[in-house]
């Protein structure tokens, strides 16, 4: 039954990665890219849809990557009554450049820095939109393939509770599970680095994964032995 309500909640993840997560962040970053510089009757009314273009002052930053955890910020002020720490994303091409009281041009969007630049040099924050939408696709494709895992082995527990050999988690049901993973993963990264749009993800992604599946089942099956 465990299984069963596992598939049920991966199916719900699959659902709302396709059906909410995606729709909502490809919408996000055509308006952003689809966004004008304000004018200054859009900055009177405080309008946060277009581009609006700030001049701060570098208080510090910090730089450093220590095994798993990364972190690369710039805590900027304007006017010295408004300060923010901005996380931007990686060391390079401008946070490594800048020291404090250097003066920097923000790029604002919807109430959040974007963009840092200086002299020429810009650097997106990690609240700007990326066209990255593949990795979305991978995470939902993976959702959607670990309900069909969940579903299958659990059915399987239901139905022949005292024999459900092969679909057993030890060896089957591990090996699948990080197969899944890889090929979704891999998958969405492939799609990123060549350019691929995102609904490429679960054409390539699905039958890979079930020739996994297949290769799995073979490769695990245990070998019949010659009688004596």
């Amino acid at each position: 039954m465990l299984l069963i309500l596992l598939a049920l909640a991966s199916a719900a993840a699959c659902w709302l990665t396709f059906a909410r997560w995606l729709p909502s962040d490809g919408e996000r970053y055509q308006d952003y890219r689809a966004a004008e510089p304000c004018s200054s009757d859009a900055l009177s009314r405080r309008d946060t849809d277009c581009l609006s273009t700030w001049h701060l002052t570098v208080q510090k930053t910090e730089n450093r990557t220590a095994g798993k955890e990364s972190v690369h910020d710039a805590t900027v002020t304007y006017r010295d009554s408004w300060r923010r720490t901005v996380h931007l994303d990686g060391s390079g091409p401008l946070l490594e450049r800048l020291v404090p009281g250097d003066r920097v041009t923000a790029t604002a969007w919807r109430g959040e820095i974007m963009v840092l630049g200086k002299d020429g040099v810009r650097q997106d924050t990690l609240e700007a939109p990326r066209d990255e939408l593949q990795m979305n696709a991978a995470a939902g494709v993976l959702a959607g393939l670990l309900a069909a895992q969940c579903l299958v082995f659990g059915v399987v527990r239901l139905v022949r509770p005292l024999d459900h050999e092969p679909l057993t988690w030890e060896p089957y049901g591990r090996w699948l599970l990080f197969g899944l993973v890889g090929v979704s993963f891999a998958v969405g990264l492939s799609a990123v680095w060549t350019g691929l749009p995102w609904g490429t993800v679960p054409l390539v992604a699905v039958p890979l994964a079930a020739c996994v599946a297949l290769w799995f089942r073979l490769r695990l099956r245990p070998r019949l032995r010659p009688r004596g």
